[in-house]
């Protein structure tokens, strides 16, 4: 009769290390696109100049990567502006975004944080990690905070030898 092995240390554990970047960081390749080219002068908006551009333009670069589309000078963009480009622009890249940088990676963080299951955590302590080679926007541990508050025992931050006890369950 064979026994089964448990590794106690393990079954046991109650600290888990999260790398919110290694766990939750979007790889895919994020261009950008600064309309301000298909601007008369840089600066304003004529259709069908603006169509035509569109239209002659090569998409094909954004193939399998995000675009993050701007413009850099204070021309006024009307919404159907960026809704044609997006119509261009998504037969290629994987999504089409309109936002600062910052906030792009915010997006894209959130959407592998709100797919995650946050039971993984229940009645654990868990450890958010400080530092790493990619940054983590500071808004994303806000976010996990509040996704870990209703499962977890304990939240803290930093490393395991030095961490900040951020929550507590009662």
């Amino acid at each position: 009769m064979e026994e089964t092995i448990v590794n106690k240390v393990k079954a046991n554990q109650k600290l888990i290390t999260l790398d919110l970047a290694k766990l939750f960081y979007d790889k895919t390749p994020v261009k950008e696109l600064d309309i301000k080219q298909f601007l008369f002068q840089e600066l304003l908006l004529k259709e069908k100049d603006f169509r035509s551009h569109l239209k002659n333009y090569d998409w094909s670069q954004y193939q399998d990567a995000y675009l993050r589309v701007y413009c850099s000078t204070d021309a006024i963009i009307a919404p159907w502006a960026w809704m044609l480009l997006t119509s261009y622009a998504s037969e290629h890249a994987l999504d089409v975004f309109h936002m600062p940088a910052d906030q792009l990676q915010h997006t894209l963080y959130r959407r592998n944080i709100e797919e995650h299951d946050w039971d993984l955590y229940k009645d654990k302590f868990v450890l958010l990690k400080g530092c790493g080679d990619i940054k983590v926007p500071d808004s994303i541990y806000l976010l996990v905070t509040n996704k870990l508050k209703p499962v977890a025992r304990k939240i803290m931050y930093g490393e395991a030898c030095s961490n900040v006890p951020v929550w507590t369950s009662r």
